[in-house]
């Protein structure tokens, strides 16, 4: 019966670690390639090229859009073709979930280049150092704090250069995602711009 209970047990913490981990948040940013509100799929190219295809549910959460709008079938509540956003997402086998979408942009999210002075995800406090030497102070979301400089190795952030998306609340700053900088250009909305030209590769550590 012990060893039948303890089985159980075990089972229960496998299973239990399992989901934990398959519900792990991650994040990209990128542009909107496609949206299919028939089979609830939105499609974002990330800065490098790579291409996910997100599933979005009843409880997937938008911020910078009207919610309240309509879905079509190339449009969801405000995103479209060309949009650039922020996707939060889960991993369940090969199927990704779209969390929380972030539009980028006018009634979106801001951005600013900076180069880490500070971290602490504990705190959940970011400090930056942008081109004109002036040091910013952000407040991370929940999601900042797991998902945002995935790619950035742990204890190696201060010095790193970043793009910080972020919104204003009560004159402070919310970060809600952060990636090291890329120093290429890319197509924005039709628009040629580059991280380098907006300084992003030549900033003070």
């Amino acid at each position: 019966m012990m060893r039948r209970t303890g089985s159980v047990i075990l089972a229960s913490v496998l299973v239990t670690a399992l989901c934990a981990a398959q519900d792990v948040v991650s994040a990209v940013h990128g542009t909107i390639k496609k949206i299919d509100s028939g089979t609830k799929t939105i499609v974002v190219r990330t800065d490098d090229g790579a291409e996910h295809s997100f599933h979005f549910v009843a409880t997937t959460r938008l911020h910078g859009v009207d919610a309240t709008a309509s879905a079509s079938g190339d449009s969801w509540h405000g995103l479209k073709e060309g949009s650039e956003v922020v996707a939060h997402y889960t991993t369940r086998g090969t199927e990704e979930t779209a969390v929380e979408i972030d539009k980028v942009g006018q009634d979106g999210l801001k951005t600013m280049d900076g180069t880490v002075k500070h971290i602490d995800r504990g705190g959940r406090t970011l400090v930056v150092k942008t081109a004109d030497g002036t040091e910013q102070t952000f407040r991370l979301t929940g999601h900042a704090t797991e998902d945002g400089g995935a790619h950035i190795a742990k204890g190696t952030e201060k010095g790193v250069k970043v793009t910080v998306y972020y919104t204003e609340q009560g004159g402070k700053k919310l970060a809600h995602f952060f990636q090291k900088m890329q120093c290429r250009a890319f197509v924005r909305v039709g628009v040629l711009t580059s991280h380098t030209a907006r300084g992003g590769c030549a900033l003070p550590i």
